[in-house]
């Protein structure tokens, strides 16, 4: 019998040796490189424009030294500013040429697909924290309208008014009404969610934006700390800590257990100062997409728009 198929190019054979070479190592199975495990991994979930631009952007080469060194470097620049502002009598900010200097540095320097998870952040964090404010039963406390949906939106919808979100919330919400908690699905309120619209393309990259979502954010974490007040930096990067708080109200919301349980950074009255801050940012970015994801995926059984 005589094969119709094409016979296999060099390169194919030298792919298709080093896979049998593989599969023989490993009891005949195809090792999983780390980023295939990460993608097949759906035990926390994740909205997946979410998790394919982070995995793309855990590609970036830069990651591997460049981030290191800077971490470093930029580490010790921070606590000294940070201790130094602290001490300093006199103290100056400048928020609107800081959110100018951020989104000038997003359009030309960070990728894409960076640029996008920031954005998502800002809208996913907003509805999160409205979720909680309609389902309080206190129709006094002002929704958080902050929805940036292209990267200059974001001299207007600022980074510091994004913290601020979080805490205007908590000391406006002062004493939630718990008695009809935990609430059905169906009698769950949605008023002031939105679903996330992004009007960013990532086709169009300059060939000047290299930087991937971490090492953005170790050039970024030092600028802020310079153009912010000691008592506003203090603030903004204390904020984090109140995704414990922000899980354990949806927790008594919905009736579940777990939400509170994914949030690295906890009991906001213990106040930190800017050690770990890249890994606390991070982990406080997931928070938020998990627990977004989890409520997506609710208003997806309810028949809601996502």
């Amino acid at each position: 019998m005589i094969s119709n198929e094409a016979p296999l190019t060099r390169k194919q054979r030298r792919i298709e040796k080093k896979r049998m070479k593989a599969m023989a190592r490993n009891h005949g199975r195809m090792p999983a490189s780390l980023t295939e495990a990460l993608d097949g991994d759906s035990s926390l979930p994740l909205e997946e424009v979410a998790k394919k631009y982070w995995l793309k952007d855990l590609q970036n080469p830069l990651r591997k030294i460049v981030l290191p060194t800077l971490r470093i470097l930029l580490s010790i620049t921070l606590h000294i500013l940070y201790y130094v502002k602290r001490l300093l009598p006199i103290q100056w900010k400048a928020h609107g040429f800081l959110q100018w200097q951020i989104c000038f540095f997003m359009k030309y320097f960070v990728r894409p697909e960076a640029n996008v998870l920031i954005l998502r952040h800002f809208q996913a964090e907003s509805n999160l924290l409205n979720f909680v404010i309609d389902n309080s039963g206190d129709e006094k406390v002002e929704p958080v309208n902050i929805y940036p949906k292209m990267i200059k939106d974001l001299l207007v919808q600022t980074f510091v008014h994004h913290d601020q979100g979080v805490l205007m919330t908590m000391r406006d919400l002062r004493k939630p009404d718990r008695s009809k908690w935990p609430i059905e699905p169906s009698q769950l309120s949605w008023k002031n969610w939105n679903p996330i619209c992004i009007d960013y393309r990532i086709e169009r990259k300059k060939f000047t934006q290299f930087l991937d979502f971490e090492t953005a954010h170790e050039l970024f974490k030092t600028t802020f700390c310079f153009w912010l007040t000691s008592k506003e930096y203090e603030a903004a990067i204390n904020s984090f800590q109140f995704d414990h708080s922000v899980g354990l109200l949806i927790d008594e919301i919905v009736g579940a257990s777990h939400f509170a349980d994914i949030a690295y950074n906890r009991f906001p009255m213990i106040l930190v100062g800017p050690s770990g801050l890249s890994y606390r940012f991070l982990m406080h970015g997931f928070f938020v997409e998990h627990v977004h994801a989890h409520l997506e995926n609710t208003r997806e059984a309810l028949g809601l728009e996502n």
